[in-house]
């Protein structure tokens, strides 16, 4: 995985390998992304885990997470299928 970042530090993923971690196309990925039907969260290492982050990435039941070192380097990455509700839902 190219993982890069912006002036401001922002993690930067390559969408064609994300796509193809999820067995996409980069079109279907794009149309999804322009759908709002992709999320992500990055946590960042507190402790002893500083400088460490946790991306995931979900669409649908589908959650790819990789954990990346302070350099960035991705220490180990995965796809999982979720169970329960699909989306978010606001009450």
């Amino acid at each position: 995985m190219n993982i890069k970042r912006d002036e401001s530090g922002d993690i930067i993923l390559d969408s064609s390998e994300i796509a193809s971690r999820f067995g996409l196309s980069l079109e279907r990925l794009r149309d999804l992304q322009k759908r709002k039907l992709v999320s992500s969260t990055i946590e960042r290492g507190e402790g002893e885990d500083t400088g460490s982050h946790r991306i995931s990435l979900r669409i649908g039941n589908r959650v790819w997470r990789a954990l990346l070192d302070a350099d960035d380097v991705v220490l180990s990455e995965t796809v999982s299928t979720v169970r329960g509700k699909v989306g978010r839902r606001s009450v």
